[in-house]
């Protein structure tokens, strides 16, 4: 049988975050795999008590002896979120570039686990050998420090892989993209470019980091009460800009939110931000008078429990606002952010504090390419097949349908599972379909999709809660009247429930006599149903329902 080449998503195709991505080269049965990026995606209110949502690597799990390493594209949570969680399962190699490094390792201390020796540090524009795999990374240039496309070199030819990308021609923080060296990766030939497509709608080009911060400055120079800023903590080069813009408008400077203290860390540990004046804690800027002071601080998709949510709450300990502060959003509202963003908002607004937004002002730009920016990269790279990822469903087809207008051979369309076959001789095809997934982090323990911890939970929220503990004497009958407790249930007469609750009760217990523990268990089933009809009747609501059995 014949060495083979596969691609195989295991998240971020169909969807925007949780990336996972697979590569594999060998005879069957016999691969080598690469893993390219390990991210999460958040929840949202439909999954209650979920934070974090990571793909299944149960395929790769058990496929882990023969897998070669991690390799790491760049420090965004829906890149590297799910690899403290995860990679105990799989204890292979990691590598990344000196930022991204910093970030996970201080994730694995937090879950002290110590990853010194599995951690391997490439430099920038460096490469690894990952026999059969030879990995050129390659600068980008996106919202973040050391994003990183992939040149990836098997026998059976060339993939590049581009991750995050975009062409900022002036990012302020960081290196310039390598255009030079995708040029000289397309001369030399690409059978297929996996590529990032979140803006494939987008007409034009995404715009510089150096025009955003022009446009603040100009702002922040009109503005004369308090500045509150809030962005993602992790583009450093527009954080940045509000350290330059706080220094050219005489202010100074405070940090709120944890994350914006730990990259502001990271980046300085990596020699970035040498050249910003120096940022004041929090307690000491409450008493900095207000014309003078800047804040910068987390929560920029109104996050409940980010800065700016407590701050916007007057509940955060350290940082008050007043009527005619301004608050600026400097950052994208994220599709599904809108309803808890736009509450923000108006509370704000309400308030007397001037509300900044990308809807109003330029204060953003998207580190994602536009449609002119993808056509320089496909005239640098001339792929002969493109295989769009890093997009929902509709994302990927228009990106198809862009390569197609683009000449380019082969586009593929495929989804989270889809095993591909590359070859420099043959049209790429989807040849399997790996099992794929997700996981919930529930508290600190992964759970499947459809774990009862959720399933009791969105109950719980629906349908309220209801728990009746009976006592039981030794002849089998009930003693005393049963003990009822409820929550969440829209009772407003307490005493009518509780004594219909009780006949129902107690007309069901009638009808058994409990002389083993089969019966007892009947018993429980039959007061289950009861006591849920009751209550649907009388409510509306079919709670979840506990029952006890005390045998006194």
């Amino acid at each position: 049988m014949k060495n083979e080449l596969l691609f195989c998503p295991l998240g971020g195709a169909g969807e925007i975050g949780a990336n996972m991505n697979l590569y594999a080269y060998g005879k069957p049965g016999e691969h080598k795999w690469i893993m390219v990026d390990i991210g999460v995606t958040f929840a949202d209110d439909s999954l209650p008590g979920i934070d974090l949502i990571y793909p299944d690597p149960g395929f790769i799990i058990d496929k882990k002896d023969d897998l070669l390493g991690i390799v790491l594209t760049h420090a965004h949570e829906d890149h590297i979120g799910a690899i403290a969680h995860l990679w105990p399962k799989l204890q292979c190699r990691i590598f990344a570039t000196p930022f991204t490094a910093v970030l996970i390792t201080e994730k694995f201390r937090e879950k002290k686990i110590d990853i010194t020796n599995f951690l391997k540090i490439v430099e920038l524009n460096g490469s690894i050998n990952l026999d059969p795999f030879k990995i050129d990374y390659v600068a980008m240039t996106h919202s973040i420090l050391e994003p990183n496309g992939l040149r990836i070199e098997t026998p059976a030819g060339v993939v590049l892989h581009t991750g995050d990308w975009k062409i900022d021609e002036n990012p302020l923080v960081g290196g310039n993209m390598d255009i030079n060296k995708l040029k000289k990766i397309g001369d030399e030939g690409v059978i297929a470019m996996i590529c990032d497509s979140t803006n494939i709608f987008s007409v034009g080009r995404s715009g510089s980091e150096e025009t955003v911060r022009k446009s603040l400055l100009k702002i922040m120079e009109r503005l004369n009460k308090r500045i509150i800023v809030t962005s993602f903590a992790s583009n450093v080069a527009r954080m940045e800009s509000i350290f330059h813009c706080a220094e050219k408008t005489n202010r100074q400077i405070s940090l709120v939110g944890r994350s914006m203290h730990r990259i502001y860390k990271a980046a300085r540990q990596c020699g970035y931000l040498k050249n910003v004046i120096e940022p004041i804690d929090p307690r000491e800027a409450k008493n900095i008078s207000r014309e003078k002071i800047v804040y910068l601080c987390t929560g920029s998709q109104g996050e409940p429990m980010g800065a700016m949510m407590r701050i916007s709450g007057y509940t955060h300990p350290d940082v008050f606002i007043e009527e005619g502060d301004t608050v600026i959003f400097s950052s994208k509202i994220i599709p599904g952010n809108e309803k808890k963003l736009y509450k923000l908002h108006n509370q704000l607004v309400k308030d007397g504090i001037e509300v900044i937004s990308e809807e109003n002002e330029f204060v953003h730009v998207s580190g994602h390419p536009n449609r002119d920016e993808m056509r320089d990269m496909y005239n640098w790279i001339k792929p002969k097949c493109v295989i769009p990822v890093h997009g929902e469903h509709r994302h990927l087809m228009e990106h198809v349908n862009f390569a197609k207008e683009m000449q380019v051979p082969h586009p593929i369309l495929i989804e989270n599972g889809d095993i591909i076959k590359l070859s420099p001789n043959e049209e790429p095809k989807i040849s399997d379909k790996a099992p794929s997934g997700r996981l919930y982090l529930d508290g600190n323990i992964s759970v499947e999709e459809d774990s009862q911890s959720i399933k009791d939970r969105k109950n719980l929220g629906a349908n309220g809660y209801l728990e009746v503990t009976i006592m039981i004497n030794s002849k089998g009958n009930i003693h005393n009247n049963p003990v009822i407790s409820y929550k969440g249930l829209p009772i407003y007469d307490n005493e009518e429930f509780n004594y219909g609750l009780e006949y129902e009760i107690e007309k069901t217990s009638r009808s058994f006599k409990i002389a083993s523990k089969q019966q007892e268990y009947n018993l429980i089933d039959a007061l289950k149903i009861a006591c849920r009809k009751f209550s649907k009747e009388k409510t509306g609501k079919k709670p979840y329902t506990n029952i006890n059995l005390v045998r006194i």
